[in-house]
C-alpha cells in the first residue's frame, strides 16, 4: 500500500452518514473518497460477521450475544435502514480493491479465520496483501495473525500512551500504530516514525481535530465523515471542489 500524504479510513464505513458496518456505509465511504474502509469482525455460526459490539442490541433490532446466534437469525435482522449485517467476504467484494480494508478483530479467535480469508482473496488473484490491514486491541490476536500469515500488515490499537511509546508495537511486528486521538503526542508520533511505523488515529471526525492531527504529522485518521477529511485536504492543497 502506497500511503497518501494523509490517509482517510472510513470508520465502520461512513457511519456518520449510514448505519455502521453495513454495506451501505461501506459504499458511502467509497463514494465520499475514503482511501480505506475500517470494519469490525466477530465470529458466529462459522461465519465472519461485520458488527462492532458483541451483542446485537445497540445496532440492530435483535437482542443477545452475536456469537450465540445462528447465521439465519443474524441475516434476518435490520441493521439500520433495512440493511443486513454483512459478512466479511461481502465487504471485501463491495470494496473490490478500491480501498484498503482495515479489519479490526473484535471477537475472540477471529485472527485465524480472518487471515485465511485474506489469503484466499490474494491467492485467487487480483488482490495483494497490502490491500489489507488487520488491527486489534488484543495484541495476542495480532501476534496470531502475524504468525499465521507473515505477509499480513497488522495495526496495534491503544487508548493511552504506553511506557516506551511505540516500542511495544515494533516488538509485535506491527506495521502501524492506531492511537485514540486523546493520547496522540508529538513524542509518540516521532517515536513511531523512527521505528518505521505508520500512525493512524481514531476516531477523528470534527474539522478542528482533523487539522490538529494533520499538524501532528500523523499518517492518517479513522473518521465517521470521510467527506470532511477530503474537504480538509482539498483546502490544504487549494484544490477546487
Amino acid at each position: 500500500m502506497k500511503t497518501p500524504e494523509f490517509f482517510c479510513f472510513g470508520h465502520r464505513g461512513a457511519c456518520g452518514h449510514e448505519p455502521e458496518n453495513t454495506l451501505g456505509s461501506v459504499r458511502k465511504a467509497l463514494e465520499l473518497g475514503a482511501n480505506g474502509i475500517e470494519v469490525d469482525v466477530h465470529a458466529a455460526d462459522g461465519r465472519l460477521i461485520v458488527i462492532h459490539d458483541d451483542t446485537l442490541d445497540r445496532t440492530t433490532n435483535g437482542v443477545g450475544p452475536v456469537a450465540e446466534k445462528s447465521f439465519a437469525y443474524l441475516r434476518s435482522l435490520d441493521a439500520g435502514k433495512g440493511e443486513h449485517i454483512p459478512t466479511l467476504s461481502e465487504v471485501f467484494d463491495a470494496v473490490n480493491r478500491r480501498a484498503v480494508i482495515n479489519v479490526e478483530l473484535k471477537g475472540p479467535d477471529t485472527a485465524a479465520p480472518v487471515v485465511r480469508l485474506i489469503d484466499q482473496y490474494v491467492r485467487a488473484g487480483g488482490w495483494r496483501y497490502e490491500n489489507f490491514l488487520v488491527s486489534s486491541f488484543d495484541f495476542t490476536q495480532i501476534q496470531t495473525a502475524k504468525r499465521l500469515l507473515p505477509e499480513i500488515r497488522t495495526g496495534a490499537l491503544i487508548k493511552q500512551v504506553p511506557p516506551g511509546l511505540a516500542e511495544f508495537a515494533e516488538r509485535l511486528g506491527a506495521w502501524s500504530l492506531h492511537p485514540g486521538k486523546r493520547c496522540v503526542t508529538p513524542e509518540l508520533v516521532a517515536d513511531a516514525h523512527r521505528r518505521g511505523l505508520k500512525v493512524f488515529v481514531f476516531t477523528v471526525s470534527q474539522p478542528a481535530d482533523i487539522a490538529s492531527m494533520s499538524a501532528l504529522s500523523v499518517d492518517g485518521v479513522f473518521t465517521d465523515y470521510p467527506d470532511r477529511v477530503v474537504t480538509f485536504l482539498r483546502a490544504q492543497h487549494n484544490i477546487a471542489r
